[in-house]
């Protein structure tokens, strides 16, 4: 029996934090033993969004590069390993856009504008002439699942809906050409920790708000963070007794230290335990846990082309799949090929 396939994808707009990782890039490397996985770096679609300052977006491409090779370098650091899954860059597949094209063709423009996710970066990037290619954001993100016809794609909950479009584009495909080319993608719902900012317990770790820890921070950067994180303010001397669960170090504790963090708990809310001895017993906890994969890095960073021959060697394997299900695609669409006559 063959296993199911899984597909996903990041925006290199920014540095990765670990938010990404706990949510994201953990459960990708679980899922590597259970699924064939494809991975890929999404370009194309960070170019959606304007960025500013050292983040990607169309009126910034500066950085775009080297972002993506950031990230290819923390996502193998992380532990996504090439020989288990295909991890590439999506632009160095350019038969996606070709998918993207025929799929813009019967896809209805309601389904487009009522995308909430539309909305909410319209509003949160503040855009006053959203471009064609932010509207058509989840039309291309069908066919970076369904070209490789993703059995699965990985994602918390809360974001089950954005799949939801790419069930409903392969079933009208189906449909309309009488022919299952696609198959009917499944959220393949996970668990996700809550990954607070550093300043409020409250809010995820965003690359947008600076609130946040890179996995390419050493352990001096991730130290001075962790010092500067939000505690809380009515613990004022050591002896205070405290309130943790509005506390961003304690709610670090429930991931980085596990093992101790009721004793945590039990400390804060008696006065016996300072902010500061907190913090530091954090720092030491969590960059444990970050020294393989800062270990990885650096030695990662050394040798660029296998970064590059990680690369070429995904697309590679991607590209055979992709033109597979055009060829696919356009028998059904009763598409002319280059010999007509």
């Amino acid at each position: 029996m063959s296993k199911g396939r899984v597909t996903s994808g990041m925006r290199p707009t920014g540095s990765l934090h670990l938010g990404n990782l706990l949510g994201a890039l953990d459960n990708w490397v679980r899922l590597q033993d259970e699924y064939e996985c494809f991975y890929f770096i999404v370009d194309w679609h960070a170019l959606t969004t304007p960025g500013g300052g050292d983040a990607v977006g169309f009126e910034n491409v500066a950085f775009l590069r080297t972002r993506v090779k950031e990230m290819a370098i923390d996502w193998i650091s992380a532990g996504l390993d090439p020989e288990k899954s295909s991890i590439f860059v999506q632009s160095h597949v350019p038969e996606v856009a070709e998918l993207h094209l025929l799929f813009s063709m019967i896809t209805p423009l309601g389904w487009l504008e009522r995308n909430p996710t539309y909305r909410e970066m319209v509003q949160g990037y503040k855009i006053e002439s959203p471009s064609y290619g932010l509207l058509g954001y989840p039309t291309l993100q069908a066919a970076d699942i369904l070209i490789y016809k993703g059995d699965f794609v990985p994602v918390g909950r809360d974001q089950e809906a954005h799949v939801n479009m790419t069930r409903d584009l392969a079933q009208r495909f189906n449909s309309l050409y009488g022919k299952d080319v696609f198959p009917i993608t499944k959220a393949l719902l996970t668990e996700v920790p809550k990954v607070p900012g550093l300043d409020n317990v409250e809010k995820k770790m965003s690359k947008s708000t600076g609130s946040y820890i890179a996995l390419s921070d050493d352990a001096g950067a991730t130290t001075g963070k962790i010092k500067s994180m939000f505690t809380d303010p009515q613990k004022i001397r050591k002896d205070d007794k405290g309130h943790p669960d509005g506390c961003v170090v304690f709610a670090f504790h429930g991931i980085y230290n596990k093992d101790e963090v009721l004793t945590v708990r039990s400390e804060c809310e008696k006065g016996a335990r300072g902010c500061v001895d907190c913090k530091m017993q954090l720092a030491e906890r969590m960059n444990m846990a970050l020294g393989p994969i800062r270990d990885k890095r650096m030695e990662l960073e050394s040798k660029p082309k296998v970064i590059n021959e990680i690369l070429r060697a995904g697309a590679e394997k991607a590209q055979g799949v992709a033109r597979q299900t055009l060829q696919e695609v356009a028998e059904v669409m009763n598409l002319p090929p280059k010999e007509i006559f």
